[in-house]
């Protein structure tokens, strides 16, 4: 069954990307569809298997950087690339994308691992103190960037300014750069396992077997950003005729985007690796704001049209409830089925509020 797989994960994101390739900017019948939805599928198996051999290979935390950075990265070309293009509700794509990142992330996703090792274990045990300091990084990077542009004076009301877009800008960067720092050298044992892996001491993948597992895990989130794009037409569709809000796609590509964050979140969660999970999750929280902004503000200098960025009065409530209970449930160091269920009750509260405003 493993040797299927890794078969299958060296196969499938080069295909993927042809595919994409071949159907990119073209109108498409049903049956290619399927095989479209099938390659997704199957492209973020693929970027699980590659991103746990690179993470294998160069150790944790430094692994879940790997696919965080990664994820972002292919994710803020995308939102640039849409910007672009224009269209109805361009100007507030990176709000509604950050923020449905963050919510995903920091509820959906934690909630889940959360979930599965207390059902493996009873209690989920963690770095209280690695968790704690990435938490509070998500906190004033979302405070920053998606509430400030709400209550500031000097722009129309949710806007900045430009000096304003410059300083969330670089103070984004800056301290997504030193949580790198702190989290990968200065304090790296503050986001290590508290408990051995499984494999732990299995062999460690060659330096070539490794390099491939990173240009195919690049390939497979290519693959994986692309050909939810290629899709977008038709979940567009399907959000028109259940008569969601428009802005409702922007959360449905978000799910796509970081399926493979979640499921390497999940199985490691599985294998009593709690910090990994939750390296996974608030990594590409910070990771989603703090390459994001600094991304979009530059963009803005040939972009036509308004930049939106500040959080309506909804959004902030439930961002100001994540964080509240994300340090109640970051504090002990050690969480239950309860702090799980909260944080799943918040994301679908999330969902539910996006398809209902």
């Amino acid at each position: 069954m493993r040797t299927s797989l890794n078969r299958s994960a060296l196969v499938l994101p080069p295909f993927a990307l042809a595919v994409l390739v071949a159907v990119w900017g073209r109108d498409i019948p049903i049956p290619v569809e399927v095989v479209v939805v099938a390659l997704l599928a199957g492209s973020v198996l693929a970027a699980v298997h590659h991103a746990e051999v690179v993470a294998h290979r160069v150790g944790e935390p430094f692994g879940a950087l790997i696919l965080a950075v990664a994820v972002t990265v292919i994710e803020v070309g995308l939102i640039i690339t849409l910007m672009v293009t224009g269209g109805s509700g361009t100007e507030t794509l990176a709000r509604d994308t950050v923020f449905a990142a963050v919510m995903i992330t920091c509820n959906g996703i934690v909630g889940l691992s959360l979930l599965v090792a207390a059902l493996r274990t009873r209690i989920a045990v963690f770095n209280a103190e690695g968790t704690g300091a990435a938490l509070a990084a998500v906190i004033t990077l979302a405070t920053l960037s998606l509430v400030l542009p709400t209550f500031t004076t000097s722009a129309p009301a949710p806007q900045f300014t430009g000096p304003q877009l410059a300083f969330a800008a670089v103070a984004s960067l800056a301290l997504y750069a030193l949580f790198v720092l702190v989290q990968n050298v200065r304090h790296r044992e503050s986001f290590l396992p508290v408990n051995d892996a499984e494999d732990e001491h299995a062999a460690a993948p060659a330096p070539r077997q490794a390099l491939t597992s990173l240009v195919l895990l690049v390939v497979a989130l290519v693959s994986v950003v692309g050909l939810a794009k290629v899709e977008s037409g038709t979940i567009e569709a399907g959000v028109a005729r259940a008569g969601l809000p428009q802005s409702f796609v922007g959360v449905v590509i978000a799910v796509l985007i970081l399926l493979p964050e979640t499921l390497a979140a999940v199985r490691n969660a599985r294998r009593d690796l709690v910090q990994i999970s939750l390296n996974l999750a608030l990594g590409s929280a910070i990771a989603s704001i703090g390459l994001t902004i600094p991304s979009i503000a530059l963009a803005s200098i040939w972009l036509s049209g308004p930049l939106v960025l500040g959080l309506g009065a909804t959004q902030i409530v439930l961002l100001t409830l994540t964080a509240g209970v994300g340090i109640l449930t970051v504090m002990p160091g050690r969480a239950t089925l309860l702090q799980a269920a909260v944080h799943l009750s918040i994301c679908a509260a999330f969902l539910f509020l996006a398809a209902s405003p």
